[in-house]
C-alpha cells in the first residue's frame, strides 16, 4: 500500500493534493479564527487547535466512507428544474449558514464600531461558549471537508496518498492558526476583508449546490489580489498616520 509513495507520480501527487489542501483549508482557518474571537483570551488558542483537529477528523472520516459520499451525487429530487443530490443539499445548507453566519459577524463590527473586545463581548446577544463555538466549527468542517474530499478523490486514487496529504495540510494549518487569527484581530479592515471572503466563498457553495459552477481558481486569485491590495492600504496608513 505504502510503495505508491515512493514513486514519482506518488510523489508528485501527494505535493499537488498537499498544496491544494492547504489552499481550500484557508477557509476553514478564516472561519475558525473569527468565531473564536468571540471567546475569552484564555481559550482562544485551545479553540482553535480543536476547531482544526476537528477538521483533520472529519476529513479522516470521510475518507473511509467514500463510497457513501460518492452515492450522495446520485439525483434524490428535482425543483424548477434544479436536480438536486444530497451533496447539493450539504453545500447549499452549508453555504448558507455561511453567508448567514459571515453577515451576522459583519453587522456586529458595524455595531459595535469603537468598543473595545471586552464591550462587545459583554453587550453582544451572541453565544460565545467554546460548546457553541465548536459546534459552529464543527459544522462548517463537514461542508468543507465534502469539498476537500471530493477534490482528493478527483486527483489521486490512492486512499493513503489522500489521508497523508490531508494530515500534512491540517499539521501546516495547525501551526500557523494562531499566528493568522492574532493577525486578523490586529487588524479590523483585514477581519472584515476576510468575513467578505466567507460571504463569498458561502455563495459559491450555494452555486456549486445548485449547479452553477464558477472557476475556483478566479475566486482565490481575486481575494489574493484583495489581500493584497489592503496590505498596500496598512502599509500607507502607517506612514500617513491616518486612521481611515
Amino acid at each position: 500500500m505504502f510503495d505508491v509513495l515512493f514513486t514519482s507520480e506518488g510523489l508528485i501527487s501527494l505535493a499537488t493534493l498537499t498544496a491544494l489542501e492547504i489552499v481550500l483549508g484557508i477557509d476553514n482557518i478564516i472561519f475558525i479564527s473569527i468565531i473564536v474571537s468571540r471567546l475569552p483570551k484564555a481559550q482562544q488558542s485551545l479553540g482553535r487547535q480543536i476547531g482544526l483537529l476537528s477538521a483533520l477528523l472529519v476529513r479522516l472520516l470521510l475518507l473511509l466512507i467514500i463510497k457513501w459520499i460518492i452515492g450522495l451525487e446520485k439525483e434524490l429530487f428535482a425543483i424548477a428544474g434544479i436536480h438536486l443530490s444530497g451533496k447539493d443539499l450539504i453545500l447549499i445548507i452549508g453555504g448558507l449558514f455561511l453567508i448567514a453566519k459571515s453577515t451576522s459577524e459583519i453587522h456586529a463590527k458595524i455595531e459595535h464600531a469603537g468598543k473595545s473586545e471586552e464591550e462587545i463581548k459583554v453587550t453582544s446577544k451572541a453565544a460565545t461558549g467554546l460548546a457553541w463555538v465548536l459546534i459552529q466549527a464543527i459544522f462548517i468542517n463537514i461542508v468543507f471537508s465534502f469539498d476537500s474530499v471530493l477534490t482528493a478523490i478527483g486527483l489521486v486514487k490512492e486512499i493513503i496518498i489522500m489521508a497523508i496529504a490531508i494530515i500534512a495540510s491540517i499539521a501546516v494549518m495547525v501551526f500557523f492558526v494562531n499566528q493568522i487569527s492574532s493577525y486578523i484581530e490586529r487588524h479590523p479592515t483585514v477581519k472584515m476583508l476576510a468575513l467578505s471572503f466567507l460571504i463569498m466563498i458561502g455563495i459559491l457553495l450555494v452555486s456549486e449546490g445548485l449547479d452553477v459552477h464558477f472557476p475556483k481558481g478566479y475566486v482565490y486569485f481575486a481575494m489574493a489580489y484583495s489581500f493584497v491590495v489592503e496590505q498596500l492600504n496598512i502599509r500607507l496608513r502607517k506612514k500617513i498616520g491616518s486612521s481611515f
